[in-house]
């Protein structure tokens, strides 16, 4: 059992409902006897009804993904440092920074637990996701504003967040300085010389 008691339920606007969704999602990746995670447990932790958590989140999984993409959104806002590498930088800077942290390591955990189990649990996850996909394009577009050429979206998450993702399951941290820079050097030097030699 965890100090923190079920809040009781009272009638609250869609926000607060939102709001407190998200803390019990927090709340229970972080209890110490390992509680299980679904829409009933979800619910009761947020003082709400169960089929309010459905009608708005539609399953257990596209909570979670909400959960994730709004945190990162929150505590990961994307710099104009008015180069494309210096943004690249200050994103993946907030990413390592991030996954230092306890709840940025409950987040991952919350990521790998938002892997869909149904083609209509893939659809919600997806919607959610495209808030996060949106704002990695902002650095896109603002690099093209500059003349830059800046790498395709799935080139930025397979070089710079899969890495920190990866560290982050398997409890290895990131080098202490420089590991940012490496990263986006080397997203940009591939993208820079396409196809050139090893």
């Amino acid at each position: 059992m965890t100090s923190k008691e079920p809040t009781a339920r009272v009638r609250k606007s869609p926000e607060q409902v939102r709001s407190a969704v998200h803390e019990a999602v927090i709340d229970l990746l972080s209890d110490p006897d390992g509680a299980e995670i679904t829409v009933p447990a979800i619910a009761q932790r947020a003082g709400v009804n169960h089929t309010s958590v459905y009608r708005r989140w539609g399953s257990r999984e596209a909570v979670l993904a909400d959960v994730v993409t709004t945190r990162l959104e929150r505590d990961s806002p994307l710099k104009d440092t008015g180069s494309l590498r210096g943004d690249l930088i200050a994103w993946v800077e907030a990413g390592v920074a991030s996954i230092r942290t306890p709840e940025g390591r409950l987040l991952v955990r919350a990521l790998a637990l938002s892997m869909p189990g149904s083609t209509t649990a893939q659809a919600e996850r997806v919607q959610h996701f495209r808030r996060r996909i949106a704002s990695i394009e902002a650095i896109r577009e603002r690099a093209a504003a500059r003349g830059e050429t800046p790498p395709a979206v799935e080139e930025m998450l397979d070089q710079l967040l899969a890495p920190l993702y990866v560290r982050a399951i398997f409890g290895i941290d990131p080098p202490a300085s420089g590991y940012p820079e490496l990263l986006v050097d080397r997203l940009l030097g591939a993208t820079e010389a396409p196809g050139a030699a090893g």
